[in-house]
């Protein structure tokens, strides 16, 4: 087994490399003076089972690199190629719900097939139904197992805690929660009017004196999120906590979080952002024990399953 990463998140693939007790394999990843990516690994792996670390959130050209690695693990003969993608972008159009747009989901994943990809494993994806987009296997990975050791020390109970899921995507997930966390469950029913912009039109639950969990799979403008505190202070939460699994924090995210009734924000290391504007709000907590175990599970056989059997 070999461990590799492109330069989307370094930090991360350091801590799963020493979670592994195993080092990053050597590779050269540069740009031409045009832009153009060049990439070549430094050791030999044929035969080796290669994983490569990178996720794909913006610039786009992470993804560029990601196939450019894929592609040369499989022309050195690699025994198999493993795209551990802690974040996958471009999830969100998974369906053609309108006139003249593309599947997003399932172009880039048809790609990372074909040029090399012979299993990928992925956090949390924003639709699970994604997984069937590809003949390959696919695992998507739970960051529960490390956000929900952050939520307990809050010291909710079922009496003064609800877990409220700020829209219907997002309400299995917000479901898991509640019941891990024996917390009362919410619900907002939301409108999109446009791109980036929510709007809240009806809560579902009980959130009067109660101290607010929000969760959902990820933060990019935060328009959602702010939106659902506010509307829990209106319906008289105590307090609102949020957690997301991944933090792309998109302008204008952090002013909206600074000005907004939030008093903590949980998320974790799947993206490698600057979150300086949110220092005193922001707990990051780090998914490389996941990562590193599951890496582990699949290069001796082992079951991924039995890995969150372990939270309960």
């Amino acid at each position: 087994m070999k461990l590799f990463s492109g330069r989307s998140n370094p930090q991360l693939a350091g801590e799963i490399s020493r979670e592994l007790d195993l080092p990053l394999g050597g590779l050269t990843i540069k740009n031409f003076g045009d832009g153009e990516i060049y990439v070549k690994f430094e050791e030999n792996i044929r035969n080796e089972d290669v994983f490569i670390i990178q996720s794909t959130n913006p610039p786009a050209e992470y993804i560029i690199e990601l196939m450019l690695m894929l592609d040369a693990a499989r022309r050195a003969s690699a025994h198999s190629v493993t795209a551990v993608i802690p974040y996958y972008g471009y999830a969100r159009q998974d369906r053609k719900d309108k006139p003249r747009v593309p599947i997003s989901a399932r172009l880039f994943l048809d790609t990372f097939e074909t040029v090399g990809a012979s299993r990928i494993i992925t956090m949390d994806l924003h639709s699970p139904q994604i997984q069937g987009f590809v003949n390959i296997p696919f695992d998507n990975l739970y960051s529960r197992l490390v956000l929900i050791e952050s939520l307990k020390t809050l010291g909710l109970t079922f009496e003064n805690g609800v877990v409220l899921s700020p829209d219907m995507g997002s309400a299995r997930m917000g479901q898991a929660y509640a019941r891990y966390l024996d917390l009362g469950f919410a619900l907002i029913d939301k409108r999109r009017p446009g791109h980036n912009r929510a709007e809240v039109v009806h809560m579902v639950g009980d959130l009067e004196n109660r101290h607010v969990i929000i969760i959902d799979d990820m933060i990019d403008t935060a328009g959602t999120l702010v939106s659902a505190a506010e509307s829990a202070m209106a319906h008289g939460a105590k307090s609102v906590t949020a957690a997301a699994t991944h933090g792309l924090f998109s302008d204008p995210a952090p002013q909206r979080i600074n000005d907004s009734p939030i008093d903590k924000i949980i998320v974790t290391n799947t993206i490698n952002v600057s979150t300086t504007g949110l220092k005193k709000k922001l707990e990051i907590v780090s998914v490389a024990k996941v990562f590193a175990a599951s890496i582990q599970r699949i290069t001796v056989g082992r079951s991924l399953s039995s890995l969150f059997e372990m939270e309960n």
